[in-house]
């Protein structure tokens, strides 16, 4: 009983400080960034649409099914963006309690974990002064700590981190069938012009817009492979970059990864295994026990 209730006040403080913190975000430092994403998001659907597109042709011939489609994929990936945004990316909010239920152990249980595991296990952040799983990191612009930290994104103005990194991954994903369909589109929106400064009078708001599309494109697929790179060998891209630097990671070999359980395992693990794994047992070769 004593444990449910303790449980119970653990979760009822984690949805206020959820609240908290979604309300601070959508009005906080990344407010200018998000509506800047959602207006240029709009304006280059509106282009779109305003110019002698396929899509303006089927708006008036009564064909309204692709038009209609399109602009349902772009609400939804401004959604999902928000959805990223917004979203706990796996903040460590306390010490002790949270993170006996993070590893699923008792107090009594301590005195059974060997001493490499537990002084790994309770390595302490040098800025919040919270004890830190393992994979976790602080990120010095939100002022947290993150589970299985992967980096901070300026384009979500959030962490990626274990609770929104999967959702990271299919907004990308998302987000590239989006532009590169507007690309598409907007290819099909050129009049020709046989003398070319009127040819750039006519066309010039569209070819800006092809070349943004174009450059968006190129970004997020290459943000989409590397980001699935990475996943298959069950790495983040800290760990990539400054695996030298890492307590636990420097000390393998340069093609070693104590996280590897095979990229079937690794994807599979990623996108359809939902809770929080205990990355100290994956390396100890303890097992991955979800709580």
């Amino acid at each position: 009983m004593i444990i449910q209730n303790t449980y119970l006040h653990l979760h009822v403080g984690w949805l206020i400080y959820y609240a908290r913190n979604m309300f601070k975000n959508v009005f906080g430092s990344g407010f200018l960034v998000r509506t800047s994403h959602v207006i240029l998001t709009w304006v280059i659907t509106l282009i779109l649409f305003l110019h002698d597109t396929e899509l303006r042709k089927q708006e008036e011939t009564g064909q309204l099914v692709q038009p209609v489609l399109f602009v349902l994929l772009v609400l939804l990936s401004v959604l999902l963006y928000f959805a990223v945004s917004l979203m706990d990316p796996g903040f460590i909010l306390s010490d002790g309690t949270d993170l006996q239920f993070m590893l699923g152990v008792t107090e009594e249980q301590q005195d059974m974990i060997p001493p490499a595991t537990k002084s790994l296990r309770q390595r302490r952040c040098g800025h919040c002064l919270l004890q830190q799983p393992m994979r976790s990191k602080h990120c010095q612009t939100c002022q947290h700590c993150v589970r299985r930290y992967d980096h901070h994104c300026p384009w979500i103005e959030n962490c990626v981190g274990e609770r929104n990194h999967r959702w990271f991954v299919f907004y990308l994903a998302f987000q590239l069938l989006v532009l590169l369909w507007g690309l598409r589109i907007a290819w099909t929106g050129f009049t020709y012009v046989p003398i070319w400064h009127q040819w750039l009078r006519t066309n010039g708001v569209l070819t800006a817009v092809t070349m943004l599309l174009a450059l968006l494109s190129l970004i997020v697929l290459l943000l989409l492979g590397s980001h699935l790179y990475l996943v298959s060998l069950n790495t983040t891209t800290w760990e990539f970059m400054s695996r030298h630097r890492i307590s636990y990671l420097k000390h393998c070999g340069a093609d070693e990864n104590p996280f590897d359980r095979g990229t079937f395992q690794n994807l599979w693990g990623f996108f359809c295994v939902w809770g929080t794994v205990v990355w100290e047992h994956v390396y100890f070769k303890e097992g991955s026990d979800q709580v």
